[in-house]
């Protein structure tokens, strides 16, 4: 398992190809669009710089880490010789199904194909390919570098040789994992998406402010980060499709605060467009 392959270059996809890079795979990062693709690529290398001049890597680790990455658009020059391809695209079932049919067809027999996904079913994204025992999800958190867990899904097909590669590779990229049986938003996203819900209808209700809400829950609760800014760090479209998915197959406890949808459709997505529940434009 040397050769890792990265699908999709946004902020998950650069994550897991910069931490990749310095678990010692030569990453190969895919995009069908170049301007993204230029853009991860000048953000890994910024962050490897900085973490080098701030001692959190040797000048020569860096290097050598930012020498294992390509980038390219081109899918099958991408993937046709991974030992593994995990996939980082958005969270619609039916662009990454077409995604993993390309690589089912592109791909080495011996090919993982790993989806990372918060809520979906890599059952279902699997059973599209003529290897659904090689299909799995491992659902990396934001940010990839600092974050320590990979939540490791098996699908209703996945061998257990594949759970045990994928957390070796979880292992290689100075990861712990947790082994999840297959259900609609695992187990964080499942409690992320309630708490952070919730936290949600407070702020619609006027109960109170979203600074109130997000300090009551890192003070009182001893959450790292409050839940409005962690929903803005992920992205409030992002975190409106994964409660979309959960009240279609969960049901009605999972029905998205409209105070998200509103959000949304004004534009307001986040740190990514500069306005969430906080303001980040300054």
């Amino acid at each position: 398992m040397e050769k890792l392959t990265v699908v999709g270059s946004g902020v998950m996809g650069r994550g897991i190809a910069y931490t990749a890079a310095l678990g010692g795979f030569h990453v190969v990062l895919n995009d069908v669009n170049q301007e993204n693709l230029d853009k991860a690529k000048l953000y890994i290398e910024t962050e490897m710089t900085k973490s080098a001049e701030k001692g959190y890597l040797k000048r020569n680790q860096a290097a050598v880490a930012l020498q294992n990455i390509e980038y390219t658009t081109n899918l099958e020059a991408a993937a046709g010789n991974a030992d593994v391809v995990i996939e980082a695209v958005f969270e619609l079932m039916e662009l990454k199904v077409e995604i993993f049919k390309q690589l089912d067809e592109i791909c080495p027999e011996h090919t993982i194909l790993a989806t990372n996904t918060s809520t979906m079913s890599p059952t279902e994204i699997g059973a599209q390919t003529t290897r659904p025992d090689k299909c799995i999800a491992m659902h990396f958190f934001n940010p990839v570098h600092k974050m320590k867990l990979i939540e490791i899904i098996k699908g209703l097909e996945t061998s257990d040789d594949t759970v045990a590669k994928a957390k070796d590779i979880g292992a290689k990229l100075g990861k712990e994992t947790v082994e999840v049986n297959e259900f609609p938003g695992f187990v964080t996203s499942r409690m992320n998406c309630l708490i952070g819900n919730e936290a949600m209808n407070l702020l619609m209700e006027g109960v109170a402010s979203a600074e109130d809400i997000d300090k009551a829950m890192k003070l009182g609760l001893n959450h790292p980060m409050g839940p409005l800014a962690l929903a803005d760090l992920v992205g409030l479209d992002t975190r409106l499709r994964n409660m979309e998915y959960l009240y279609k197959t969960l049901g009605e406890k999972y029905r998205p605060c409209p105070l998200l949808i509103k959000y949304v459709k004004a534009g307001r997505l986040g740190r990514k467009s500069g306005q969430g529940f906080y303001n980040y434009e300054k």
